[in-house]
């Protein structure tokens, strides 16, 4: 394929290496005629393991060159890669002109063209930046998004010192297009990479770089705070991390990151605020750990908002627990949260499959005594009776018989605080998702 990359920085460079050895004829465009000069003598724009042999056997074998004429590049090539910087200012924003610029040259460009033109954005950028990009296209070319040309969203995820092989060996390869069939040509360049290739809608996509290394800052950080509070102890944290890692099953998995309500129960709380006064007695700052509690906090208020917003009083709560198959009520966020609406005089009903008055006794019920002394007068055996004179219905147990019940009543409001996976009843107009 025929493929212009804007951009002749680090990933603009590892991708014209990694695409020419793959045989592919690439043209690189940027505004620097030193980048540019250095390219069309074979030589790499950076410096990276392995980086120079892939641009000198590419420009030997005919494969590379480089230009400052956006113009003739784009009239060349079928796909144009951007991957400019985007440089952030002192308080973390995103400096997008430069792919602007680019935007606004492809949509002169292609103006000329007949051949159908696909543009793909490798580039860090904000959520929604390829709908940008789009328009300025069509507004430089009189084209049609779609029709005449696509914008796809193909994140980066490459690690200085490692960056080719990590080409060649992504985790994922994230494509964001509304529709697969826009996002042909940059698919079939992954056709001989070994890896799961993944096509969502363009923000989530977008989105996704993010997240990653936000993910991986607070794991250094998170590292960084054990470590310290271990070293106080006399306590070799290297030991203490391997063995945390060990665990797959829970600790290096996807079964606590799940976005949804505020965690409870007997554990997480008190082992938190045990680690939390280790640090402090022994004067190590953890303000990572020490936030950890705000956030879920912070959780809570935000579904006591989203209820407090929609004027409305008669409310039945499906769970009370901290989680479902249980009926440990001790520090469930639930009761929490069915305390805060009785005491701003809503109207509640509760159901919970495994919580019974009679069998509550023990830590549960001087936690219950305290928190919600008249559970009694809350509790009910049967949905059935009680949905049909009720206006909110907060799902907090994602229970087998659940989706059957809510699909019945779709007059309801219904705040789901786990993650339904019906995708009916999350079209459902009156449906709120905690935070999706």
């Amino acid at each position: 394929m025929n493929i212009s990359i804007f951009g002749l920085g680090y990933v603009g460079c590892v991708s014209m290496g990694c695409l020419a050895k793959m045989g592919h004829n690439i043209i690189g465009v940027d505004k620097s005629e030193v980048k540019v000069e250095q390219t069309n003598l074979g030589k790499a724009t950076i410096i990276e393991d392995g980086i120079d042999d892939l641009i000198k056997d590419g420009y030997a074998d005919n494969k590379i060159s480089a230009t400052l004429n956006s113009y003739e590049a784009i009239i060349k090539t079928d796909l144009s890669i951007i991957a400019v910087g985007t440089p952030s200012d002192l308080n973390g924003h995103l400096n997008m002109n430069y792919i602007y610029e680019a935007a606004e040259e492809i949509g002169i460009a292609i103006k000329d063209k007949k051949d159908y033109h696909e543009i793909v954005i490798r580039s860090t950028i904000l959520p929604g930046t390829c709908e940008k990009v789009e328009a300025i296209i069509e507004n430089n070319s009189g084209k049609k998004k779609n029709e005449n040309f696509s914008v796809i969203a193909n994140p980066e995820f490459l690690r200085e010192g490692t960056a080719i092989k990590d080409y060649f060996n992504p985790p994922l390869i994230l494509v964001g297009s509304n529709n697969r069939k826009y996002a042909l040509k940059i698919i079939s360049l992954y056709e001989d990479i070994k890896s799961e290739l993944i096509v969502e809608d363009r923000k989530t996509i977008e989105i996704m770089k993010y997240v990653n290394n936000t993910f991986h800052a607070l794991k250094i950080s998170f590292a960084n705070e054990v470590g310290n509070i271990c070293k106080s102890l006399d306590i070799d944290s290297r030991k203490v991390m391997e063995l945390l890692v060990k665990d797959k099953q829970l600790n290096i998995s996807s079964y606590y990151l799940k976005p949804g309500f505020a965690y409870g129960g007997s554990c997480l709380p008190k082992d938190l605020k045990g680690f939390q006064s280790l640090a402090h007695e022994n004067n190590i700052k953890v303000p990572i750990i020490a936030s950890i509690n705000k956030t879920n906090t912070i959780q809570t208020e935000r579904a006591l908002q989203l209820i407090c917003s929609l004027k409305k009083k008669k409310v039945l709560m499906i769970g009370l627990s901290f989680k479902s198959n249980t009926d440990d009520l001790r520090n469930s966020p639930y009761v929490e949260l069915a305390e805060r609406l009785i005491g701003k005089g809503y109207d509640i009903s509760i159901y919970d499959e495994n919580v019974y008055i009679s069998n509550i006794q023990g830590t549960n019920k001087v936690y219950i005594d305290e928190h919600v002394p008249h559970l009694s007068k809350l509790l009910i055996d049967s949905i059935d009776d009680y949905i049909n004179d009720t206006d909110i219905i907060i799902v907090s147990h994602n229970i087998n018989k659940c989706n059957k019940i809510l699909s019945k009543h779709q007059n309801k409001i219904i705040i789901d605080l786990v993650g339904l996976d019906d995708e009916v009843i999350k079209m459902h107009s009156n449906y709120y998702g905690i935070n999706w």
